[in-house]
């Protein structure tokens, strides 16, 4: 094989293996996303919170979602990369703070993010609340995640309810559908 037919194989490759990534990025996008707790909540279908457990950042050990049974969760996914997830920070602090009296939990998810970043962030902003490392994005396709970040309120029975925050819970947008998940979970019974 000459050195000019080599080169063109190993560009065809290469276009190869764009066009499937391309491909893949399309089928995940278009697909993907379109499951999971997200699109059931949407439908208007009862659900659980799916069942995870995780390497925590705050402190040694796992968290699991039935380590938090019978608590009112505030889930948010998040990242340390993700601009609107450095600005929700400190009013997912402040809601921990004001409702942890209550019962109420936020739970932080570190979504496709390195381990040493997410402690740093944490840190910065001060986050006392539990945090767990799902570095590989596990959880995406059973919550339904779209991106960072993203926020969920499970009940003290463990169902999800009320609507997902797409985006910061501080934007005045979100304000509204913040509040009232945070009543529906404190309310619920177990």
């Amino acid at each position: 094989m000459t050195a000019a037919r080599a080169k063109v194989a190993a560009q065809a490759l290469a276009m190869a293996g764009v066009v499937a990534l391309l491909a893949l990025l399309v089928w995940k996008v278009a697909f993907a996303a379109d499951g999971g707790v997200a699109a059931e909540l949407a439908a208007g279908k009862p659900v659980e919170a799916p069942p995870f457990a995780l390497e925590r950042l705050d402190r040694e050990g796992t968290l699991s979602l039935d380590d938090l049974a019978g608590k009112p969760l505030v889930v948010n996914f998040w990242a340390s990369w993700c601009i609107p997830c450095r600005e929700e920070a400190p009013r997912l602090q402040q809601t921990y703070e004001r409702y942890g009296g209550q019962g109420l939990v936020v739970l932080g998810i570190d979504y496709q993010d390195f381990r040493a970043d997410a402690k740093r962030f944490m840190k910065r902003f001060g986050l006392t609340y539990p945090n767990v490392y799902d570095g590989k994005g596990s959880l995406v396709g059973r919550w339904g995640l779209r991106g960072v970040p993203e926020t969920f309120f499970v009940d003290r029975r463990g169902r999800v309810v009320g609507d997902v925050i797409i985006g910061g819970v501080h934007l005045e947008r979100n304000e509204d559908a913040f509040v009232k998940g945070i009543e529906l979970i404190l309310s619920s019974t177990p």
